[in-house]
């Protein structure tokens, strides 16, 4: 191991202020700002009817109230109105059926019809819905339905985007060949750059980088804390260990503080939390055969429950958010060739990076999204292969999921303000273009969320009506749409998530990405990056007001809005006639606000982060083992100590501890406090390690003992996290639940929440089965 080190601050191009910074940001900000301003004048001459505006929305609610004869609902009864959606609901059923995997044909025929019914969706709505007969419901009905049209206009161009998928898998098992013979066998750099992770998460992560099966690679620990603990570990742990005297650029700094001292021909770089499998490099190197690959990117998994599902109880029933953006979004981005890096987890060409000016991008926060976008306006192909070759660690808590989430959300909004900005770099083709711009798009949605949260609320306090339609209107226009999407959302993402489910996701964090995403556009380099959080533990129950205040005071407010709306409801049904077949704002708002009620108070329930006692992961793993109890102590008041042998299957693994599930009974008791010394070998592995028995009981219907290791080796460490975090094809695909099964685990944490009824003695979330 030897130390490098940077004798003064490594130079970068965009240390001193560039015109960038004084004239790019006001560009888009100016334009924002201007929209807003326009809007806002119009509004303005609106309520003070001023002339010429009035005039123009008179016409525009007369042409709403006299539609085209061919949007006009059919003459026909409610069953006749329902049967186009029971139609094309059973047709996208029986594709999902056929096809449970979508391929080309499956895929772009449920595309064609979601498209077809989002388009008929659309024109309904420009065309027969909207309410502007006076300004204060025209404000709100214009502003839902622009709000509606961000959300859709986003969707229409993913599901453009979906017939492009590919899988590269089977590529790989090919170009794998000259890696495993030693034909092609380049030097690879693995970086591991940290700033603040404990080092038993940064012992672990090395452990598994050295056992990456590769001949020629070197493991580089880039410490931009500069700790001695830390270089002590890369010591101990032979790898290369750099540092540097400031932490300019934060993590893309120090990566390119590393690029400029290393030589190897492919940079391999692993977050702090990431511990590859051992056929990491053997799976991804073959690809650089092309000399036109300059990245091959791999999917973001992670060892354990992110906290969303670990605060409701269904860490082995929800599917890691990210799984979402690596089983839908990346495949398409593959076939776009519009593959962004993740900034972990991920091979890049050194020779292609230094094409484009040899370092990682610095002027913004995602510095691995805008490097990929200068190497694809080179002309370079960047690869993904959807392969879980890789885990990490998810969010601790919430307030550690949200400073994740807005540091990701800021660095993507960036683009509008720097030269790598996706939508005008040179060098890129069209369905480029739209590729990265339903990535930019995205967080825009969360304004869209908040008024769809809002809305309800001033058709119960305002009076508001926002939308203007018939019940008849509803059946033959949304139900469809709607009743389709939900058959094939979860079909459509690799059973990656649920509709109803991925609203909750939505709700939990809307707001702060929202003010995020105004303050970016605004003010896009305000914040600094945030490295994440990980490795914390806590020992209660802990409520996370600042994210939680604006969902309560609205959860408080849906809630009354909810009876209000209901007495609306009853008020209409009880005087309709045949004039009054229109249905005051579709007189649906007690379903809007009951449905948005149930997402506010399950959003809430995330808020209250549950215990996590034990800093280390859990695995559920089967393995036979050896005990051998060792006690000369007069336990059972003889004087024949106690030297037995047990065997047993594990229940549960860690780096520091076991629980074993013991096939024979005859285990002394072990009073609380008092522990028994013993050797238990794992028999696959020809592993002993010494430890403590901290209690015994019965689980499962078998006789438990409770196991705690001690005076582990480094030898003994590299077994553990080889056999726990390296094994090749250890991280299986979780999928979600079905629709209907999502609602009632949504029903049931709202009537039986987990921070109140579940165990707070629980020893360790299991985060995944590994099996």
């Amino acid at each position: 191991m030897k130390e490098i080190t940077a004798s003064k601050p490594h130079a970068s191009k965009f240390d001193a202020p560039d015109i960038r910074s004084v004239f790019r940001p006001q560009t888009a900000t100016l334009v924002m700002l201007g929209i807003i301003l326009f809007c806002g004048l119009i509004a303005a001459a609106w309520f003070t009817k001023e002339g010429v505006v009035s005039k123009i929305f008179w016409q525009i609610q007369w042409l709403q109230r006299n539609p085209p004869m061919w949007l006009k609902v059919p003459m026909v009864t409610g069953e006749f109105l329902i049967a186009p959606t029971i139609a094309l609901g059973l047709l996208a059923f029986i594709i999902t059926q056929v096809s449970p995997k979508p391929k080309v044909w499956s895929r772009f025929a449920v595309v064609a019809i979601l498209l077809i019914l989002t388009i008929r969706y659309v024109i309904w709505r420009s065309l027969s819905t909207l309410n502007v007969g006076n300004a204060l419901d025209g404000v709100f009905s214009m502003g839902l339905f622009i709000l509606e049209m961000l959300t859709i206009f986003n969707g229409v161009l993913q599901l453009f985007l979906l017939v492009q998928t590919r899988d590269r898998r089977s590529e790989a098992d090919e170009v794998t060949k000259a890696v495993l013979d030693g034909t092609f066998v380049p030097h690879v750099d693995v970086f591991v750059p940290t700033y603040n992770e404990p080092e038993f998460i940064l012992r672990r992560t090395i452990v598994g980088c050295q056992a990456m099966e590769y001949p020629h690679k070197t493991i580089y620990l880039l410490d931009d804390t500069r700790r001695p603990e830390i270089k002590a570990l890369a010591e101990e742990l032979g790898c290369e260990y750099m540092s540097r005297p400031d932490n300019l650029h934060a993590k893309a700094g120090n990566l390119n503080h590393t690029i400029a001292r290393t030589h190897g021909d492919l940079i391999v770089c692993f977050d702090a939390d990431f511990v590859p499998t051992r056929n990491f490099l053997n799976r991804t190197v073959g690809f650089f055969q092309d000399e036109k690959v300059a990245l091959v990117q791999t999917p973001q998994s992670y060892y354990s429950a992110d906290p969303i599902a670990r605060n409701l109880g269904l860490e082995n029933i929800l599917v890691p958010e990210q799984e979402v953006f690596y089983r839908q979004i990346q495949p398409v981005r593959d076939g776009t060739n519009s593959v962004v890096c993740a900034g972990t987890s991920f091979v890049m060409r050194r020779a292609a990076l230094q094409s484009t000016g040899g370092e990682f991008v610095t002027s913004s926060l995602s510095e691995d999204y805008f490097t990929s976008v200068r190497l694809s306006g080179k002309g370079y192909r960047l690869v993904y292969l959807d392969e879980k070759l890789s885990a990490g660690a998810a969010p601790d808590d919430m307030g550690a999921q949200a400073t994740q989430r807005l540091r990701w959300a800021q660095g993507t909004l960036q683009a509008f303000f720097i030269e790598e900005n996706p939508l005008t770099i040179p060098g890129l083709s069209p369905m480029q273009r739209i590729a990265h711009l339903t990535g930019i798009m995205h967080w825009f949605t969360s304004l869209s969320r908040v008024g769809f949260l809002l809305i309800p609320l001033a058709y119960s306090f305002l009076n508001v009506i926002p939308v203007r339609a018939t019940p008849e209107e509803v059946v033959f226009y949304f139900l469809p749409q709607y009743v389709v999407h939900l058959i094939v959302f979860s079909w459509l993402s690799d059973r990656s998530r649920s509709a109803f489910l991925s609203d909750i996701y939505d709700v939990v964090l809307c707001f702060p990405l929202a003010a995020t995403v105004i303050q970016t556009m605004l003010n896009p380099f305000s914040k600094g990056f945030k490295v994440t959080p990980k490795g914390t533990q806590s020992d209660r129950v802990r409520f996370n007001w600042n994210l939680a205040l604006p969902l309560a005071i609205l959860f408080v407010a849906t809630a009354i809005s909810l009876w209000l709306n209901l007495g609306k409801c009853m008020m209409h049904m009880s005087n309709y006639t045949t004039s009054l077949a229109e249905v005051k704002g579709l007189d649906l708002g007690w379903f809007w606000s009951t449905y948005n009620l149930i997402l506010l108070g399950v959003a809430l329930l995330v808020m209250l982060d549950l215990p996590k006692p034990d800093a280390y992961e859990w695995f559920n793993l089967r393995r036979t083992v050896k005990i051998e109890v060792k006690d000369d102590t007069d336990r059972n008041h003889t004087s024949i100590p106690i030297r037995t042998q047990f065997w047993g299957v594990t229940s549960a693994l860690s780096e520091v501890g076991a629980t074993v599930l013991l096939t024979q009974s005859g285990l002394p008791a072990i009073p609380k406090g008092e522990t028994l010394p013993i050797v238990m070998e794992i028999m696959e592995e020809g592993l002993k390690l010494q430890g403590q028995m901290t209690g015994t009981g019965f689980s499962e219907g078998f006789p438990m003992a409770r196991i705690s290791f001690e005076q582990v080796s480094l030898a003994q460490h590299r077994c553990l996290v080889e056999l726990l975090f390296c094994r090749p094809g250890q991280w299986k695909r979780q999928y979600a639940p079905g629709e209907l099964t999502s609602l009632w685990l949504l029903f049931k944490n709202l009537i039986k929440p987990k921070a109140l009824f579940g165990s707070r003695t629980e020893r360790n979330a299991i985060a995944v089965s590994q099996g």
